[in-house]
């Protein structure tokens, strides 16, 4: 439970919020949960992604903080240069707790008047937002133009969906090794499709190999209404990824993630993919 007047609440209590804030945005993925949960699957969370900007009070380092103060500790760090990203994943101590995916982009890589735009709607954050324990779920924080989104989605789809949902779950992914039901992720997406979902087709509907020790999938992102001070559009949200892993030459189930398989998710937020 939560501390006297909930200021620092327990991890299962910001997963749980985390869940409810996603799925709020990605009511695909609670079908599909749910669908899986019909075949009797108990569905196992691999990683919640965040994605945010490089910038000193936004940066991994501040969405880190509220887990690594719960037990988490860094376990790997990936580059993205096609993209102008880093991320680094967080694992806990304790046995059975989703792994946290931080990427962020590299703002003064981007066009000059797209970082500068990125710049004024972070003047809309105060100092005292990412002291707050679940800034990672306080959504946006700034007023923001469709014709702003556009701008920023012509450098990056990336740096346009941090600008529209802000601060909060990209994606949850499910633990593929902890079905009972499916022999393969091959199989698990052939049922994900016959469901009615779409899958992010790029660079193949499964990235990665055995070889590699992780494969990977994710639905499109759905389309969702976003109000924008100018008027309501309809734009790509959150996806639901897939992954299984492999033991590596020690027996363990490979950890970490793949940055060229990574590259290719990313895109399932890809406007007309």
């Amino acid at each position: 439970m939560s501390t006297p007047g909930g200021t620092h609440p327990t991890l299962e209590i910001l997963l749980d919020r985390m869940w409810s804030d996603y799925v709020g945005l990605n009511p695909i993925a609670r079908r599909i949960h749910q669908l899986l949960a019909d075949r009797g699957e108990s569905v196992v969370n691999d990683h919640i992604a965040f994605r945010t900007f490089d910038l000193p009070r936004v940066s991994i380092d501040v969405l880190a903080k509220p887990f690594i103060e719960r037990g988490y500790a860094e376990r790997g760090t990936y580059e993205f240069p096609e993209k102008k990203l880093v991320a680094r994943h967080f694992e806990a101590t304790e046995p059975g707790l989703p792994k946290i995916f931080i990427s962020q982009i590299r703002v003064a890589t981007l066009p000059r008047d797209a970082a500068d735009l990125i710049a004024r709607l972070l003047e809309s954050v105060s100092d005292a937002h990412p002291s707050q324990p679940d800034f990672f779920v306080a959504g946006r924080l700034w007023p923001l133009s469709f014709g702003e989104y556009q701008r920023l989605a012509a450098s990056s789809d990336y740096a346009a969906w941090v600008a529209a949902f802000g601060f909060r779950p990209n994606h949850f992914t499910v633990d593929v090794n902890a079905l009972r039901t499916f022999g393969s992720l091959a199989d698990l997406d052939a049922f994900i499709k016959q469901s009615g979902f779409a899958l992010n087709a790029s660079g193949g509907e499964i990235k990665g190999s055995p070889g590699e020790l992780l494969e990977q999938s994710s639905t499109m992102a759905n389309l969702i209404d976003v109000t924008f001070s100018d008027g309501t559009h309809r734009i790509p949200a959150c996806y639901y990824e897939f992954a299984r892993r492999y033991p590596g030459p020690d027996g363990r189930l490979y950890q970490g993630f793949i940055a060229a398989s990574a590259d290719k998710i990313f895109e399932s937020t890809t406007r007309g993919q």
